[in-house]
């Protein structure tokens, strides 16, 4: 019997949610995903309810899914940007947050560079938490997104092979997938050159390879990841050609396969880079079906979340 409501008041990361968890929130999400393709989009599931974005790195994608599923349900929103803000003269995280709840917030939606900064917000504060990624650690709702958006094209993941490529060593969105689709039952291998795969990730019950024509091969789906440049501190590869001439995914190598191998990525892109646009733009693609299932992921995390507050 699934579950009625989720067992954790947080989305710190995958790594505490349950395999009910998840498939809750996947059934909570196919009800949301009528709602935005409905001519009228919205609902007033969190009207009443105060959600204040947090965001202290860059974010397009992440940022703009949140608030749009947000108003989706109603919600007040409060947006906050380190980079406008009382941090660049020198306030503290927690007295950043203690002021904005002061304003009567419900719920926090935070993405920064610290690992762990969700995780320590939810000890110290009266409201519920959603990660939305904390340095190299973790990314819990695009693991989500991703695990849903592989489940809408190929049903139950169970025994499914789950190939994830590129800098596995400065992703968040890695660990969090690696999580979920172990806890969905899938079979996972990492691909990508020796210096960007981390030194004991084998121990996670994963596969690691350095080959990527034999992990084509072996994968129902291939999630791109992109080499994070901003996150590196020394040289990991000679440069990005060559990187692409060893890792990139291009159209000839993909027709050159047995299988049809379903192609995912999280953005951005680098294009040319991890993988070509024939690629990122093809049949075999479900890049923008991550993105727009991305926004009912959230609608569904904090419609459940909410309703543990009540």
């Amino acid at each position: 019997m699934a579950a009625s409501q989720l067992s954790t008041d947080h989305i710190l990361g995958i790594k505490d949610l349950t395999e009910e968890d998840i498939q809750l929130i996947f059934h909570t999400a196919d009800e949301f995903k009528e709602v935005i393709n409905r001519p009228i989009k919205k609902v007033p599931s969190l009207r009443d309810v105060t959600v204040a974005n947090l965001f202290f790195e860059n974010s397009t994608r992440t940022r703009i899914s949140f608030e749009l599923a947000e108003k989706r349900l109603s919600a007040d929103i409060v947006n906050f940007s380190a980079s406008s803000s009382s941090v660049k003269k020198g306030e503290t995280l927690l007295d950043t947050v203690n002021n904005i709840l002061s304003m009567k917030v419900d719920m926090i939606v935070i993405r920064h560079s610290a690992p762990g900064a969700p995780h320590f917000l939810s000890r110290h504060i009266d409201a519920n938490i959603v990660n939305a990624g904390d340095g190299t650690h973790e990314h819990p709702t695009q693991a989500l997104l991703d695990a849903y958006s592989m489940r809408e094209r190929l049903g139950d993941l169970a025994g499914r092979k789950v190939a994830i490529f590129g800098d596995i060593l400065h992703s968040r969105v890695a660990l969090s997938n690696i999580f979920c689709l172990k806890k969905l039952g899938a079979e996972v291998t990492v691909c990508g050159p020796p210096t960007l795969i981390p030194k004991y990730i084998h121990e996670l019950g994963i596969g690691v390879s350095f080959d990527l024509r034999k992990t084509l091969e072996w994968c129902d789906v291939a999630n791109i990841l992109r080499i994070q440049l901003e996150r590196q501190d020394i040289k990991y590869f000679p440069s990005l050609r060559e990187y692409a001439q060893f890792y990139g995914i291009n159209r000839q190598l993909l027709d050159s396969l047995n299988s049809e191998v379903v192609i995912m990525h999280p953005g951005p892109i680098n294009r040319g880079v991890e993988v070509t646009s024939d690629v990122a733009d093809s049949r075999q693609s479900i890049i923008l079906q991550q993105v727009e299932n991305g926004v009912a992921i959230r609608m569904a995390v904090l419609f459940l979340l909410a309703a543990r507050r009540a």
